[in-house]
């Protein structure tokens, strides 16, 4: 029985372990004006950014994503933020 136990514990760690999302690159929040920011780190590109965007507007049922404003920030992880206006085009 403790046998049984051991390894229907184990089976449900590791189905845990393989069912984690990865922690994602970007920081994607919404705003209380209705417009998309993208917190990006050093290493993103602006096609990859503009999918992370496109990823939330999905989201609230918009179809894509239009560039609105670019800020540095002084945080080292992400030295950059994105302002996107969610479009239905």
């Amino acid at each position: 029985m403790k046998i049984y136990q051991s390894i229907v514990a184990l089976s449900a760690g590791i189905f845990l372990l393989v069912c984690a999302t990865p922690p994602s690159e970007f920081g994607v929040y919404r705003q209380s004006d209705g417009t998309v920011g993208v917190h990006a780190p050093k290493s993103a590109k602006d096609t990859e950014v503009q999918a992370a965007a496109a990823g939330e507007c999905k989201k609230l049922g918009k179809r894509g994503a239009t560039i609105v404003e670019t800020r540095k920030t002084v945080n080292d992880r992400f030295p950059m933020t994105y302002i996107f206006v969610c479009n239905i085009y």
